[in-house]
């Protein structure tokens, strides 16, 4: 009976042990979405003949995103605090991991582009803009252009006439109707290809056609000044803003800081203006454990905008004293800390 009982405990543990070896290699859909880092700017910005001598410091926060690539992974998000469970088909669609990798990349490389020319323009400096094709962002779930045209890739000319903006590639397809087809030149991978693809209806009120894709421009920058920015291992846009104000501060003189710890998100385009972006409420959290004084984020300007609500109920629920601060563009960031009063 003894040894019927140990041979019976033997296996039941045996069995629990492969149980838990085999939830290692189970996977799930999800992401975890939690507070990241709080990242000092002036280490990874460096501007040509500028000064780091601030008083206070700029930095930029992060969302830490992580794969739930087993069941263990997904139970510890359920419990852990400050983590929203996101499933993979919200963070990236479609997309292969490749594909969004290639996103991401582009995404920051775009960013801080901006970044550099709304800084350089906000402190009187010139740059200059060249554009070169149309970024494929995104390709829709019903465009026929899907498994020929992939994420990352960069269309240079339809029907045989150059398209150097996403502008000039909308207006040449708005007097197309759908089942009308079009000659696409791309490349992908650095090798340029060819195909004709069939349009699609994008909007059954307008009955405006396309070819299913969310398209971007694809463009490089010749600045006044050397401009360095060490992001490698950021991805995303949503440090725009931020970027842009250490640019700002490092050329022009003074200390926009004035003793501050001031942190912030937003995306930013060639203009200055501040857009909205994802993971505002882990953004505060991180912002909070950092000591951060003021926060800037976007403000809420067009229906369906919430990074201005959203931060502030975080705050609100958590108690957090950091002043928030919300901007529409560039120039109301540096308004606001102008007339600032040095922190005592």
């Amino acid at each position: 009976m003894n040894k019927s009982l140990k041979r019976k405990s033997t296996l039941a543990f045996f069995i629990i042990i492969i149980v838990l070896i085999i939830g290692l290699f189970i996977p799930t859909p999800y992401y975890l979405e939690q507070p990241g880092s709080v990242e000092k700017l002036s280490p990874r910005v460096t501007v040509q003949d500028g000064h780091k001598d601030e008083k206070g410091n700029l930095y930029l926060t992060t969302v830490l995103s992580t794969k739930a690539t087993n069941v263990y992974i997904y139970l510890y998000g359920l419990m852990a605090p400050h983590t929203q469970m996101e499933k993979a088909q919200d963070v990236k669609g479609d997309m292969s991991d490749a594909e969004y990798d290639r996103l991401l990349e582009h995404m920051m490389s775009s960013s801080q582009q901006n970044a550099i020319t709304s800084g350089l323009k906000a402190a009187g400096q010139k740059v200059n803009v060249q554009n070169n094709g149309v970024f494929v962002y995104a390709v829709l779930p019903d465009s026929k252009a899907k498994g020929t045209i992939k994420v990352g890739d960069i269309i240079h000319s339809v029907d045989g006439h150059p398209v150097k903006k996403s502008v000039d590639f909308i207006h040449y397809l708005s007097n197309k109707k759908a089942g009308d087809t079009v000659q696409l030149g791309w490349t992908h991978d650095g090798k340029n290809e060819t195909t004709t693809i069939p349009l699609v209806t994008l909007d059954k009120k307008t009955k405006r056609a396309g070819i299913g894709i969310v398209p971007e421009d694809e463009f490089t920058i010749q600045p006044s000044k050397k401009i360095n920015i060490n992001a490698s291992d950021i991805g995303g846009p949503s440090a725009g803003l931020m970027f842009s104000l250490e640019i700002y501060n490092q050329i022009v003189p003074g200390d926009l800081t004035k003793g501050y710890q001031i942190a912030g998100t937003g995306t930013i385009d060639q203009n200055g203006n501040v857009g909205q972006i994802g993971g505002i409420r882990d953004k505060i959290v991180a912002a909070h454990k950092a000591g951060i004084d003021i926060f800037f984020c976007p403000a809420d300007i067009q229906k369906g905008d919430t990074n201005e609500k959203d931060i502030k109920d975080e705050a609100h629920k958590l108690g957090y004293k950091i002043k928030i601060v919300p901007v529409k563009t560039m120039k109301d960031a540096i308004h606001y800390l102008e007339k600032l009063p040095p922190k005592k």
